[in-house]
């Protein structure tokens, strides 16, 4: 500052002021492209070539619009397993749920009782028939292309990717194999050779039992939960959701959509083709037990055919 001496004492401070705020400003554009050389991009995802991921979907209103139960029943209706009243309670019951947008646990489980009595007797060789005939018919052009998209995402990567829903396993492996995924997991109705016997094997595969026959599938396939995806529209899918390193709202209920927001997890909406922001992806979180035995199921299911 010596230098300048020779001015006037206004013209110093004027100059002086100058110099600090270029040399500020020289110090920001400094600093700002050291943070732009040191910023990193988020890892691509799913990462391809990673045999120690997979992904998991819910399937109603994640997968496909509306319940598959409901489509299910539309369809053995037109093959006259049923009367015209109990199509009026599968309509009332899927039109609620779209309506809705969520879950109604006493709705479901009279779809399931429903179900099962609309099959006791059947062999399984028959409905499994029938459910390729009515995917065709009723489910095809429900099925939501961003979800779509997403699965198929992990697939070009080299992922497994499943189906895991309180959907009967018959119906689930139909549409999870006309869809290109590995497989499903699903509600086991019991059948003695190869004959539905209007109970199931063990409970509904819904809630807290998704986490834990994710959790035994994980085990067995020598999986790690952590580069895990799950991808569901419920809150009741929380448990689920809380057990892999990459959880995904889609289509979200109300209740979804706050815990997703608190936790940062990634949200998608295509009911209005609407993308919600990518809000960060979380750790991934314990979950309780409860109901687990559900893979033994499956594995005694199949044995039974």
């Amino acid at each position: 500052m010596a230098a300048l001496g020779w001015l006037t004492p206004r013209r110093r401070s004027a100059t002086a002021r100058s110099v600090l705020a270029g040399e500020a400003s020289a110090e920001a554009a400094r600093k700002s492209t050291q943070e732009a050389a040191g910023t990193t991009e988020e890892p691509q995802f799913p990462v391809h070539g990673d045999d120690q991921a997979a992904a998991f979907f819910d399937l109603d209103n994640t997968v496909m619009q509306g319940a598959a139960i409901f489509h299910f029943g539309r369809g053995l209706y037109k093959r006259k397993f049923f009367e015209t009243r109990d199509l009026a309670k599968f309509a009332w019951q899927q039109a609620w749920f779209r309506l809705a947008g969520v879950e109604d646990p006493e709705h479901m489980q009279e779809a399931r009782e429903s179900a099962l009595s609309i099959v006791q007797g059947h062999r399984v060789a028959e409905l499994q028939s029938i459910g390729e005939e009515i995917y065709d018919e009723y489910m095809a052009e429900r099925i939501w292309p961003g979800t779509r998209a997403l699965a198929q995402a992990h697939l070009d990567a080299g992922q497994k990717v499943w189906l895991v829903t309180a959907a009967p396993v018959e119906i689930a492996t139909v549409i999870a194999r006309r869809l290109g995924l590995t497989g499903a997991l699903g509600t086991v109705a019991e059948s003695v050779d190869g004959v539905y016997t209007g109970k199931l094997v063990g409970e509904p595969l819904h809630g807290p039992a998704k986490a834990e026959a994710v959790r035994a599938l994980a085990a067995a396939e020598g999986l790690d939960l952590g580069r895990c995806a799950a991808y569901s529209d419920s809150h009741n899918d929380i448990p689920m959701l809380s057990l892999v390193g990459h959880p995904y709202a889609i289509n979200p209920d109300s209740k979804l959509r706050k815990h997703a927001r608190e936790l940062d997890w990634r949200l998608r909406d295509y009911r209005t083709g609407r993308k919600a922001a990518k809000v960060g992806i979380p750790a991934a979180a314990g979950v309780g037990a409860v109901a687990g035995g559900t893979a033994a199921a499956i594995a005694l299911h199949r044995r039974r055919r």
